[in-house]
């Protein structure tokens, strides 16, 4: 079987297609095809409260061209999410109608708590037996999860994201509740370890060299981000080999996960290098598994 996940994000838009194999009664996903594009529908919605026509425009015609890919690659079934900055738009109910009229291809507009969902599939078998506080920074939005022997206990989610930082969007009411928020589920239920997803930890991750499964610490991430700080964007584009959509968001993301780390006093974060696509495919799967055929 076949499933396709598509990520509507703040900052940008991926696609993912992987097989689904059953092995020893548990699935595993292939990935065959990966697509990142950024969208940066948030650069209009934070700002303006709407998707400008250019951008809407250029938004149908890249989901145009991932309905001709998994029609390719003969696609059973695919999820298409949208998060923070489809949240916000005013305009957003017109983009997915036309969206629909034009494509037959339906969009879910999910709320922080169901985008926490979907990661959770795929996050909590990952992790060992100790109590962790989960951070997914995204573009609009962070959500936190607190993990206790593998079970969420505690979830929460905030409009505050790495556009909105950049927009200068920073919301000091949202920080203070955030601070409060973790540190009295962090010491609450004990957290000793963070764990980080989202695009900007991930390449934070690459760029401290650590190896698959290795801790991040806390001092490297503050590392990182002082030599990002003292780069210009094209030093970072061009030395560091970053996106230019990912070189202007990665410090004021990387702020977010450092501070959740501080209130909830853990000096070290794993990255396991899933997301909310990640999370959909196992919820598609799920739905759908009647239909693959054991190994």
């Amino acid at each position: 079987m076949k499933l396709a996940a598509i990520d509507i994000g703040s900052n940008a838009i991926r696609c993912q297609i992987s097989n689904v194999f059953i092995y020893h009664n548990n699935p595993v996903f292939k990935r065959i095809e990966y697509i990142r594009y950024p969208m940066k529908l948030g650069q209009d919605v934070f700002a303006t409260g709407v998707i400008s026509e250019a951008r809407e425009t250029k938004f149908i015609k890249f989901l145009h061209a991932l309905k001709l890919l998994m029609e390719v690659h003969e696609v059973d079934h695919y999820l298409v999410c949208a998060t923070s900055a489809m949240r916000m738009a005013q305009n957003a109910p017109e983009v997915i109608k036309r969206v629909y009229d034009l494509l037959d291809m339906r969009i879910e507009v999910i709320d922080g708590f169901s985008e926490a969902e979907y990661i959770n599939k795929v996050i909590h078998n990952l992790l060992d037996d100790k109590n962790y506080l989960h951070i997914d920074v995204g573009g609009g939005s962070t959500e936190f999860n607190v993990y206790v022997n593998h079970q969420k206990v505690a979830s929460q989610s905030f409009e505050l994201g790495s556009i909105r930082q950049l927009q200068q969007d920073g919301r000091s009411e949202i920080w203070g509740v955030m601070k409060e928020w973790v540190k009295e589920n962090a010491r609450k239920n004990n957290v000793t370890r963070a764990v980080g997803t989202g695009g900007n930890i991930n390449k934070i991750y690459e760029l401290a060299g650590k190896m698959a499964g290795k801790p991040i610490f806390k001092k490297q991430i503050e590392e990182i981000v002082d030599q990002l700080e003292n780069m210009t964007m094209e030093e970072r584009q061009t030395i560091l080999l970053l996106n230019p959509d990912r070189a202007d968001v990665i410090v004021p993301a990387a702020r977010i996960y450092l501070s959740a780390m501080q209130w909830a006093r853990v000096e070290s974060m794993l990255v396991p290098t899933v997301g909310l696509k990640d999370g959909m495919l196992q919820a598609l799967y799920e739905k759908h598994k009647a239909e693959v055929t054991p190994i």
